[in-house]
């Protein structure tokens, strides 16, 4: 072997020429799993290299220096950490005589911390063995030394707590609980609806209006009433939703909460609410008989389901009726009579009755509608597991649509887009929901498996890779009740874009609407605040006001920040779902059920169960002692020997061999051992 290469190279006079220090970026680190993290910067957003995030934590403000990978991507590596975000975690406490230590629920932070043995906080509070706690971190980990903490409360032992579910919650970074300041905002609220009208000339007393709520059977806050009658050239449906930012004045405790939320998050076995339940659940919600308030949007359509005027007011109403959607699909389907609906008065059943049908109506034609200017419809279920008291799971409900939650998911989304035109109209900024069309390679990637399916030709070909919208809706309807159904689904509802927040109105692609924002759910999602605080100001004039200024301001960031919030809750609730969904057939390894192939990669098929929704992997060894080539274009595994072929859309039975709740995953296994389809 040679010398060893010199630390510096000489230079011309015999100087020594030292490398040029790299140049740093300053950003927020999202760690996104376990050694998988980007970096947020003015700069734009970066991959941090594997081994690249050293001794930081998901959210902290760190200094990183950028290189070039081998396929040009240009990959950041944490040097230091300016600001650090997380000051306190839950983590489970093991004796490591004579220290303690805390591990983490969060898979994200790959460290133990220790509890010093002068540290008396695990005696004081009476910490054992695998009791959950919540800890403070003393001294953070560095690259050469192990974290510090102390023990501020103890949550529960692993029999109170459901540790996976925890676990959950704190990889998604989730709130469980609201800052005392925003409880106290919240106690000292009031309904003030008689006062309110006599205080704000623009507020509409409705009252009298036949109105009412429509939600699952398990709702418990009610923020949307509907009502609807036929007119002599058409229809007029009103949508009325909590008037949540009448009480939630900007940047006061429980709206900068809010702010940090962005959303409820739906667990399998809990709400994480963004607001207190004081206003999720009395005074914003809408509860039969109770008077009020809410921001309202009075929509007249002809008779073909056209909105031709849209009327948004703030407004005071008195709902007539809690229905669930069961209770309408049976009225619906003839099984009920209008006395079977449970109205505050008897005398309303009738009207109420008549509103259900003329919504029922409006549904229809609203579907037709969205259909002739392009709207795209994938059909989708949506599961969930059941529990008992104690969090056990017992079963599964799998919610699909029907008449009675289309009449409502049609009547919110007229409320959505007349609103979203008002504002728009108006060039006011707010939160817009904006959906993109999708990339052209991404419809391309799409032809090859459309071809072997036989679901287009020549030119509806060219017509899918253009993103025609129509032209998908032609394959979607082609492929209806074929084999090729589900993958031709697959396929294209891959290649879409996600829908984002942004305070400016791009129009809504798969819609097939002009102009889209969120408006009826203030409760739940705070884009839809940002909308009603701007038409609140453009129906009072305040457009320039110092609130409306503020918003503007941060506008851009707090539409990011929703979509960013917006995916985690999703990822959150999904996995909080696998969680017990594995733990419900953990007690049936061995059975087999049917199912389709709802997804295929290198290492394997994913399937979906028939009865449950549930998912799981047949793993690639599970399908024969051959090699599989894996043909990612056409989403297909090919036996080497047999040639046999698998892809989305195939049924297939499975045998349950394992579960493993603590990861949210199931594994199958073929049944019998042999395919069940070719």
């Amino acid at each position: 072997m040679g010398r060893k290469r010199a630390r510096h190279q000489r230079g011309r006079r015999g100087q020594s020429k030292q490398r040029k220090p790299r140049a740093l970026v300053t950003g927020v680190l999202r760690v996104l799993k376990p050694g998988v993290a980007e970096l947020h910067t003015a700069e734009g957003t970066f991959d941090v290299a594997r081994g690249g995030i050293r001794e930081a934590m998901s959210g902290d403000e760190v200094q990183a220096s950028l290189s070039s990978s081998h396929d040009g991507r240009r990959l950041a590596r944490v040097q230091s950490v300016l600001v650090r975000n997380t000051t306190t975690f839950a983590g489970v406490y093991r004796r490591l005589e004579p220290l303690g230590a805390v591990v983490p629920l969060d898979a994200r932070v790959k460290r133990d911390f220790f509890v010093v043995p002068e540290d008396k906080s695990p005696e004081r509070l009476g910490v054992a063995e695998g009791d959950l706690v919540r800890a403070r971190i003393v001294e953070y980990p560095t690259r050469h030394s192990a974290g510090i903490v102390t023990i501020d409360a103890r949550i529960g032992s692993s029999d109170d707590v459901d540790m996976n579910v925890e676990s959950v919650i704190a990889s998604y970074d989730l709130a469980t609980e609201f800052p005392q300041e925003a409880l106290d905002q919240a106690e000292g609220m009031r309904e003030d609806v008689a006062q309110a009208l006599a205080q704000e000339p623009l507020r509409r007393d409705v009252r009298d209006h036949c109105v009412f709520t429509i939600d699952p059977t398990d709702a418990r806050d009610f923020d949307d009433a509907v009502g609807a009658r036929r007119l002599d050239d058409g229809y007029e449906v009103e949508v009325h939703i909590a008037d949540v930012t009448h009480f939630v004045g900007w940047d006061t405790p429980i709206d900068r909460e809010a702010r940090r939320r962005t959303c409820s998050v739906y667990l399998v076995d809990r709400v994480l609410p963004m607001l207190p339940e004081r206003l999720c659940n009395d005074v914003c919600s809408l509860r039969p008989g109770v008077d009020r308030l809410c921001m309202s949007v009075f929509m007249r359509l002809d008779g073909r389901g056209n909105v031709v005027a849209a009327d948004p007011a703030p407004t005071a109403i008195r709902s007539v009726a809690r229905l669930d959607y069961a209770t309408v699909d049976r009225l619906l389907d003839g099984d009920a009579t209008p006395d079977d609906l449970p109205c505050c008065d008897a005398a309303d059943r009738p009207r109420v009755a008549e509103s259900i049908h003329v919504l029922d109506e409006v549904a229809a034609l609203r579907r037709a509608r969205r259909e002739e200017r392009g709207a795209i419809d994938f059909d989708t279920a949506e599961a969930k597991v059941q529990l008992d008291e104690k969090g056990v799971p017992t079963g599964v409900s799998v919610r699909r649509k029907t008449r009675a939650t289309s009449l409502v998911e049609e009547a919110m989304l007229i409320a959505n887009e007349s609103v979203a035109k008002f504002l728009s109209d108006a060039e006011a900024p707010a939160a817009y929901r904006v959906h993109e069309p999708p990339a052209a390679e991404d419809m391309r990637a799409t032809l090859p498996v459309l071809r072997e399916l036989q679901l287009v030709d020549a030119p509806l070909a060219a017509r899918v890779a253009e993103g025609d919208p129509h032209a998908i809706q032609d394959v979607l309807r082609a492929a209806r009740g074929t084999t090729g159904e589900f993958l031709a689904n697959s396929v294209l509802l891959r290649a879409q874009r996600r829908a984002v927040y942004l305070p400016r109105n791009e129009g809504h692609y798969a819609l097939g609407a002009p102009a889209y924002c969120h408006f009826t759910s203030p409760i739940r999602r705070y884009p839809d605040d940002i909308v009603h605080r701007s038409l609140r100001a453009l129906l009072e004039g305040h457009r320039t006001s110092r609130e409306q200024m503020q918003v503007l301001h941060v506008l851009p960031q707090l539409c990011r920040t929703c979509s960013e919030r917006e995916r985690l809750a999703d990822g959150a609730e999904r996995d909080t779902q696998n969680v017990k969904m594995a733990e419900l057939y953990k007690g049936h390894v061995g059975e087999s059920f049917s199912g389709i192939v709802v997804g295929v990669e290198r290492y394997g098929l994913f399937v979906m169960l028939d009865d449950t929704c549930a998912e799981g992997l047949v793993p690639v060894r599970a399908l024969g002692d051959e090699w599989f080539d894996f043909d990612e274009k056409r989403m297909c595994l090919t036996g080497g020997e047999s040639g046999r072929q698998w892809r989305p859309g195939q049924r297939v039975a499975v045998t349950v061999t394992d579960a493993r709740p603590e990861r949210g995953q199931i594994d199958f296994g073929l049944a019998q051992g042999r395919p069940a389809s070719k």
